[in-house]
């Protein structure tokens, strides 16, 4: 069975259509697996690396408003789409696809627009807790809507389409043991702190971290800190981290690196995570059953990031901070309360564990197979 994924922008769309992937492969091996994406998201590096291949749309997204610009960009965004659905129809006759599966960014719509119209089984998954744009357009079409949690059935017109499956997560992010990812990391037995936000950074979070790294410093360093700055951040965070008092030559305690390429084995030795809210992130995190605190960044649409974390909240599995009231006395004192009171922070791992779905990729994968023989249920 051929199937066609379809994807782009941010790895929160990317990676959880890679594991699918990876797991489908395992289970059809003779099978052929295309993807279609954008020409700038990345997807560009991120499928490739993955092993797979990648057909690349002209794309753009819609934007929202009646100003001129929105106009403007909609008419462009409207002529692409139709070039890509044009290009897809081509596409899926060649390559037959038994089923295709979206999982989120306005690169995705073409393909599943495509097939919809040439009666190709389609399903989507998404990651957020409010649907997007895309997934809310193509839902209709969609013969299944995949979701992460249980509140987002009510965003859908079909709620007999909606089922919950959770994110699909690398596996390693699931089985990583937290003794042999400290043993990897050269660690001793202080507590764990990790810090990110994207693969960019977020130059306001930066400016917090880098403060933090100073009131560690004051007290002795009582914990080891690994912090990815993001592309952005790690132009100029190392002389900013200087400023403030610290020399990271002579502060082993602190790792600063642009990006942290082996996050299932750092987030399995963390004590405690902070992060953003994106979808992936959240439900990384709740694979892993790390304790969190989650800042959502108030530059998103529909401010997605928030709902996210309120999810998470709810139901006793993070501490979420707003940006504007984040700082690095906030984020010591939230880390001094989890790792000072053993028994709230079992229960916020226990929360995560309970809210995790660690067999995701397999049952969106059971449900594709569904789809290709007919069996929609």
């Amino acid at each position: 069975m051929n199937v066609i994924f379809t994807c782009g922008g941010t790895g929160g769309h990317i990676n959880p259509a890679i594991a699918i992937a990876n797991i489908w492969k395992e289970r059809h091996p003779d099978s052929k697996i295309l993807f279609v994406g954008g020409e700038m998201g990345l997807e560009t590096t991120l499928v490739p690396q993955a092993g797979y291949e990648l057909v690349k749309l002209p794309a753009d997204g819609f934007y929202r408003g009646k100003s001129l610009r929105a106009i403007k960009n909609n008419l462009k965004a409207v002529s692409l789409n139709l070039k890509g659905i044009r290009i897809c129809k081509k596409l899926i006759r060649e390559f037959k696809p038994a089923v295709i599966i979206g999982t989120g960014g306005y690169a995705s719509f073409p393909a599943l627009l495509a097939g919809a119209m040439m009666k190709i089984p389609i399903c989507v998954h998404e990651s957020n807790a409010i649907p997007g744009l895309t997934t809310k357009l193509i839902s209709r079409w969609a013969d299944k809507v995949l979701v992460c949690f249980p509140e987002c059935g009510h965003y859908y017109s079909d709620p007999s389409k909606v089922e919950v499956v959770g994110m699909p997560v690398r596996r390693e992010f699931i089985y990583t043991k937290r003794a042999d990812a400290r043993k990897e990391l050269g660690l001793d037995e202080r507590p764990v702190i990790v810090s990110a936000f994207g693969s960019q950074g977020a130059e306001t979070m930066n400016w917090a971290i880098g403060k933090l790294f100073k009131l560690e410093q004051d007290a002795g360093f009582p914990y080891q800190h690994i912090h990815a700055t993001g592309s952005y951040g790690w132009r100029w965070m190392d002389e900013y981290v200087r400023e403030q008092g610290v020399e990271l030559e002579n502060a082993p305690a602190i790792r600063m690196s642009e990006y942290i390429y082996n996050m299932p084995t750092v987030m399995a030795a963390a004590d405690v995570v902070i992060s953003r809210a994106g979808a992936a992130s959240c439900n990384e995190i709740a694979v892993a059953g790390t304790p969190n605190i989650l800042i959502p960044s108030p530059n998103v649409a529909n401010d997605h990031q928030t709902k996210n974390a309120q999810v998470m909240v709810d139901h006793g599995a993070a501490i979420m901070v707003r940006q504007r009231e984040c700082s690095a006395d906030v984020l010591l004192e939230h880390i001094q309360s989890l790792l000072a009171d053993p028994k709230a922070y079992g229960d916020m791992r226990k929360s995560l564990q309970d809210m995790a779905i660690p067999d995701c990729a397999e049952r969106v994968c059971r449900i594709m197979e569904n789809l290709a023989k007919g069996k929609v249920q």
